[in-house]
């Protein structure tokens, strides 16, 4: 099976996303990214739309339920919200959901800042192998990967997708 084209999934988000927005009469949505690969779709998703608004950015990584075992991952970054959370319709975009649990964590980090109107959840790609049961409102595919395998999402121009298999990685 071969992987999608990022820019064809992005065209396509976007015209699902216009339609979310519009059902939802929400017309002044604000875009935040998940580090790193969240940004860099929530950033070829502005482009399409046409929409110069501020980006937001999120790095989760004091948030996730894990970083008591995998501790502190050398390039976090501070999250950097530029506008108020507390009342917006807030677009949070992320490259590939797999567990849920980088989204809890966003949720979570997204609070700490206020209580949003909604928040939008919108990813390239649906590993549909959920441990919470957060799916996305707007995404561009949904693919179902042997246990062993992942997608990486490389960019950020042009945005590419690849697929890893674990098994052959651990057994260099």
């Amino acid at each position: 099976m071969s992987l999608p084209n990022p820019a064809e999934l992005i065209r396509q988000m976007a015209v699902d996303l216009r339609a979310h927005l519009a059902r939802r009469n929400i017309t002044e949505p604000r875009f935040i990214g998940i580090r790193t690969g969240g940004i860099w779709v929530a950033q070829a998703l502005l482009e399409e739309l046409g929409d110069d608004s501020a980006l937001g950015t999120l790095d989760v990584s004091f948030y996730r339920d894990d970083f008591s075992q995998n501790g502190l991952h050398p390039q976090v970054r501070p999250s950097d919200l530029p506008f108020e959370i507390e009342g917006q319709h807030l677009i949070l975009v992320d490259d590939v959901l797999m567990s849920g649990r980088t989204i809890r964590a966003a949720l979570n980090e997204l609070f700490d800042y206020g209580r949003p109107a909604s928040v939008t959840l919108v990813c390239l790609l649906d590993l549909d192998a959920g441990e919470l049961p957060i799916r996305p409102n707007v995404v561009g595919a949904t693919l179902s990967l042997a246990a062993h395998e992942r997608v990486k999402l490389t960019g950020p121009a042009p945005l590419a997708l690849e697929r890893q298999d674990l098994a052959s990685a651990s057994a260099l």
